[in-house]
């Protein structure tokens, strides 16, 4: 996309499909690892050099791992296309993969894990929630790995990994900015035209529907004075048609600082500092999820409360005034997302690498406007899950919660000083 700016910028998305959902099992976070190494040296510079080479150029240059594709994201200023799309080839096609800078990372990756188990308890709840609800399918794999898998990656696994997951046939290249188009064409075929396939060929992942019936995971953290849990169960996928009219239902169930959820559990009741609900939507169903934290003595009640509004939800209680605030609400913010030349790289590098046209773009607000409650209320039927078909991670002090959830389903336990997410 060749877009003039009153400063010459240029953003670039490349996207390598794979991701997190090509891990050998047992070696889970060996495609974010590798993401994270091929920063760390590449072509003819090591680590300090191929920094210094962006940071003097003002520009920015990084790589990140999700779920189903590897991501490089590069913002630079036009006049330095040619070391932008340098630095891009010798990173996807000859990135250094040093040993010790693979030793390093993982290293640190390993300490963020153990870390966040004092202190950063939210940001392991999805990844707990994702391996209890999916199990061993591709979508429960833990993108950045496990204590336990990590330390199970060799250096000779990043290299395999490398020649059978990473090829120039899947890889899109998105481009925004001031430029000849004709000429970033020629560039960009020049470097990555006769880039090598890939030898292994990417997974099948298979769809898996809805979970009936309930099942809790309790994580077992002694001394715990507050309670986590997240309650899930399989939602839908990307391309889902009525896209439209599930943002707008989970906005006010659960996706923004007025929700139902929000409202009633912190607004209201002073249960928590924040409750919510999220979507993940891969190419296959992802998951639905409700998610929130309160004081051990008040777990039940928060839980019980949270379930309250899921069945209010289902029940039809969103009005035609609250439609309205989310409709008002998702539309001022879309337009936002389209602002920068690196934003663009990024929207058209999805699409591109999802086979989604621009209607998913182009038609979205015209969706939203014209969206209505019944609808709406048929999207909630079909994709928020019933109360008695749900799947629950608790983390807390399994020794004062024990009892009083097990009136939630059956209980699976795993002591949060296990090296792995999956019981």
């Amino acid at each position: 996309l060749n877009e003039k700016h009153d400063v010459p910028l240029i953003g670039l998305r490349a996207v390598i499909r794979g991701g997190a959902a090509t891990d050998p099992e047992g070696l889970h976070g060996l495609a974010s690892l590798f993401s994270a190494v091929i920063e760390k040296g590449a072509g003819e510079r090591d680590a300090a050099e191929f920094a210094e080479a962006v940071d003097s150029a003002g520009g920015s240059l990084s790589a990140s791992s999700g779920l189903e594709s590897i991501t490089v994201s590069a913002n630079f200023m036009a006049r330095d296309a040619d070391l932008m799309i340098e630095l891009l080839a010798d990173m996807l096609r000859r990135p250094t993969l040093s040993r010790n800078e693979m030793d390093k990372v993982r290293a640190r990756r390993i300490n963020f894990i153990r870390a966040a188990k004092d202190g950063n308890l939210n940001a392991l709840m999805p990844i707990y929630g994702a391996a209890f609800l999916f199990g061993d399918h591709p979508y429960g794999n833990p993108v950045n790995g496990s204590e336990t898998s990590l330390a199970d990656i060799s250096h000779k696994d990043l290299l395999a990994y490398f020649e059978e997951f990473v090829g120039g046939d899947r890889l899109v290249i998105s481009v925004s900015g001031y430029f000849d188009t004709a000429e970033m064409e020629q560039k960009l075929t020049s470097a990555f035209a006769d880039w090598r396939a890939a030898t292994s060929p990417l997974p099948e992942v298979e769809p898996l529907t809805p979970q009936t019936g309930r099942r809790v995971l309790l994580i077992d953290k002694p001394g715990a004075t507050q309670t986590y849990f997240r309650i899930a169960n399989i939602g839908v996928a990307m391309d889902y048609s009525r896209r439209a009219e599930l943002n707008l239902a989970n906005t006010r169930f659960g996706g923004q600082f007025t929700s139902m959820l929000n409202t009633a559990l912190r607004v209201e009741s002073g249960l928590t500092y924040g409750a919510g609900s999220s979507l993940m939507r891969p190419s296959k169903p992802g998951s639905v999820a409700i998610a929130s934290f309160t004081r051990t003595d008040a777990t039940t009640e928060a839980i019980d409360m949270a379930l309250g509004i899921l069945g209010q939800l289902r029940d039809g209680a969103i009005t035609e005034d609250a439609l309205q605030s989310a409709k008002n609400y998702i539309l001022g913010q879309f337009p936002t997302g389209f602002e920068t030349a690196g934003q663009l790289a990024a929207i058209f590098a999805q699409l591109e690498s999802n086979g989604l046209g621009l209607e998913y773009i182009n038609d979205y607000g015209a969706a939203i406007a014209a969206a209505e409650l019944e609808s709406l209320n048929a999207v909630i039927d079909e994709v928020y899950p019933a109360a008695d078909n749900l799947v629950f991670v608790i983390l807390g002090d399994a020794e004062l919660i024990r009892e009083e959830i097990a009136k939630y389903g059956p209980v699976t336990e795993l002591a949060i000083s296990e090296p792995r997410f999956r019981p």
